[in-house]
């Protein structure tokens, strides 16, 4: 089956790129422009046809990949036509009359380099979150998976447990012979080595998750703090519905923010207090489920009606800096007790004091996100496969030690499995639908 599909942005735009790979490519490019296919890999200008009435639909550029050296290993090519969405429509409607072709599923084309070992499948995810980045350090952290430093890693351990499972699986075809000592201490060895790397992987205060997904920020607080103008304030833009009324948010309200470079998620939660409204009291159940996942609560609080309830004070801890509103209200000094809790007195409405709180969500974001060469877990999917490496290297070891080799071995071959898994080495089939469904089409 050969695939087609565009794959620059949707969009009117200078130019657009519609890429075709498989088999009848070759087919394709000959019945669009009514020439062979240019030389590889060298821009040829061509008129570019409707196929069967030799209409004219584009004069552009192809570029002709025959496999295995293209992206996807297969005869591939790309056509440059200008970016118009009429051109684009006529030039997908003339392939897809071409037998066998069809319009690409998301990630295909990466999902065929995968295939057919052109990439790994770290490197294909790094494909994804390069093409996803929104700042600097979520454009660096893809770059340096792209380059290889966590497969190199995984591959090394990898191969580490392979080498002991082939002296184990020796002992078991040779059950009469004893294993030297010389052997048995280099398994010992090598196993403790691989556990103590994976235990220095996994303690990483999942920072590379925080990189590709966002740092949590949760706005909380009771009703008619000003939550909801904080959350416009921070993102230059009514992202929220701001009234006098109170009880406005009863869902949970997103943004996506770049706070010097690093990739933020603030939510607007509903206002917590006691409420007998069904709707209401769901929506409060959220924002105390959001608090929980938060890295960091700003926990909004008027000025003039300090009231904490339990529920409002058990949000007050060390990952939560509380936001006293309304400072503008405020006659006299602010209340002794609150001055020992870690607070920033700020008024929205005449813009007092934001710049106080922005710096300590800046250092806050700075102290989470220490970033060092030795971070190589970026998805939920790499930590399980390594807890679970983790656990049968460690049930190896205990039937190794009391040489129970026949048991041990199949722990080492399940250890091994999870670390292939990362990168892609054995059977991954189930897990590949996930992966690629993220991407975009013609990618």
């Amino acid at each position: 089956m050969t695939i087609y599909a565009l794959s620059s942005g949707p969009g009117i735009s200078g130019v657009a790129i519609i890429r075709i790979s498989g088999q009848e490519t070759s087919k394709a490019i000959e019945q669009l422009t009514g020439k062979n296919v240019p030389k590889p890999r060298v821009a040829t200008l061509r008129k570019i046809n409707k196929i069967n009435t030799s209409e004219l639909i584009d004069e552009g550029i192809i570029l002709w990949f025959p496999g295995p050296e293209s992206y996807t290993g297969e005869d591939m090519a790309e056509i440059q036509v200008h970016g118009s969405k009429a051109v684009i429509d006529a030039l997908h409607s003339s392939i897809s009359n071409i037998e066998n072709c069809r319009l690409a599923e998301p990630g295909e084309f990466t999902k065929l380099a995968f295939q057919n070992g052109k990439i790994n499948l770290l490197k294909a995810e790094s494909i994804a979150d390069l093409i996803s980045s929104e700042t600097e350090i979520q454009r660096q952290q893809a770059i340096k998976i792209m380059n290889g430093k966590s497969s190199d890693q995984f591959n090394f351990l990898r191969e580490k447990l392979l080498k002991i499972l082939s002296h184990v699986e020796g002992k078991i075809d040779f059950p009469d012979e004893d294993l030297p000592n010389e052997i048995l201490k280099e398994i010992k060895k090598s196993s403790d080595e691989v556990l103590i790397n994976i235990e220095k992987i996994l303690d990483d205060k999942k920072i590379g998750e925080r990189i590709r997904e966002g740092f949590k920020i949760a706005i909380l607080g009771p009703t008619n703090a000003g939550k909801s103008s904080l959350l416009n304030h921070l993102s230059n833009r009514d992202v929220a519905i701001v009234s006098e009324i109170a009880g406005t948010t009863r869902d949970v309200i997103e943004t996506h923010l770049n706070i010097d470079g690093y990739p933020v998620i603030v939510s607007d939660t509903a206002g917590i207090r006691e409420s007998k409204n069904e709707i209401e009291k769901k929506g409060i159940k959220l924002s105390l489920n959001r608090a929980e996942e938060a890295d960091l609560k700003l926990v909004v609080v008027d000025a003039k009606n300090l009231d904490f309830t339990d529920v409002l004070k058990g949000l007050l801890d060390e990952n939560a800096i509380l936001v006293v509103n309304k400072s503008d209200l405020l006659k006299g000094d602010i209340d002794p007790e609150i001055k020992k809790l870690n607070h920033v007195l700020i008024s929205i409405k005449e813009n007092s004091n934001i710049d106080e709180l922005i710096l300590k969500i800046k250092n806050n974001l700075k102290n989470k996100f220490i970033t060092s060469d030795d971070i190589l877990i970026t998805r939920e999917r790499h930590r399980q496969h390594l807890e679970q490496c983790l656990e049968h290297l460690k049930n190896f070891n205990k039937k190794n030690e009391v040489e129970d080799f026949d048991k041990a071995a199949e722990d080492l071959r399940l250890a091994t499995r999870h670390l292939g898994m990362i990168v892609g080495k054995v059977d991954v089939e189930e897990i590949l639908g996930s992966i690629f469904n993220d991407f975009c089409i013609g990618k």
